[in-house]
């Protein structure tokens, strides 16, 4: 069965979204709200350190708002404040979600993951809302060309595969030994200055035809080592063979 993520802010913490993403099978994260029903579980649930998180406790329970069909699994961390911001306060309490000594993130989700998967997953979340700028300004993603929807929605597939083969040129070019989780991104315009908006002179001599690059070139030889990558692709079968030995992890 095909399962969609879900992360949403806060403004979808009600039932109508939690049941909207159970329709659709979705792994669901949202933030939940303040109420002062929730914030008693919070008080009387049991807490332990936290050691894969940057909070120092975590904890879990079951929990049914006000109108909600049932109960749902909540997770929680709690920090610690500074004293900075216990003075800061000073005598007001003027946030539910948080106590003199203790600020709170709590998440509704349909994940039965560990809890810092759930906090990890919502986290990307971030970085999804980045990506998407970049596609709207880099990719011409909001460039709309035609008053029709079909014409559209063309635009809109093509500005989507410039992206991700961006994306994938980015992954062909990654050093042989990298990590996955150490993998930095790189922007469309940074890619554009580094690959394609290069100073070069193409020659033809003696039935040969090369390029030669400016001395000042920095990227002369990533850009090289891309290339020959490119060139070494070859079909196997249905598929093609790996042009790199290990495989990304």
């Amino acid at each position: 069965m095909k399962q969609i993520p879900g992360r949403a802010d806060s403004g979808f913490y009600c039932w109508d979204a939690v049941e909207a993403y159970e329709e659709f099978h979705a792994r669901f994260v949202i933030p939940a709200r303040k109420t002062s029903r929730l914030v008693e579980q919070l008080r009387q649930a049991e807490w332990k350190p936290s050691q894969k998180t940057d909070a120092g406790w975590e904890c879990e329970f079951l929990y049914q708002p006000e109108g909600w069909a049932k109960a749902y699994r909540f997770v929680a961390l709690r920090y610690e404040k500074t004293r900075e911001e216990r003075e800061a306060e000073k005598a007001v309490q003027y946030q539910l979600f948080e106590t003199s000594q203790y600020k709170y993130r709590v998440f509704v989700t349909g994940l039965a993951e560990s809890i810092d998967f759930v906090v990890w997953f919502y986290s990307q979340r971030g970085g999804a809302e980045n990506l998407i700028k970049e596609a709207n300004n880099d990719a011409g993603l909001t460039a709309h060309p035609s008053g029709r929807f079909d014409v559209n929605s063309n635009h809109f597939q093509l500005a989507m595969l410039a992206y991700n083969l961006n994306c994938w040129l980015m992954l062909f070019n990654r050093e042989p030994q990298a990590d996955a989780t150490e993998l930095r991104h790189t922007t469309l315009a940074t890619a554009r200055l580094r690959f394609l908006f290069v100073a070069a002179k193409i020659w033809r001599h003696a039935g040969r035809t090369g390029v030669s690059y400016s001395d000042h070139y920095e990227e002369k030889g990533v850009f090289q080592r891309l290339m020959d990558r490119l060139r070494g692709i070859a079909p196997r079968g249905q598929r093609y063979a790996p042009v790199m030995a290990p495989a990304l992890r």
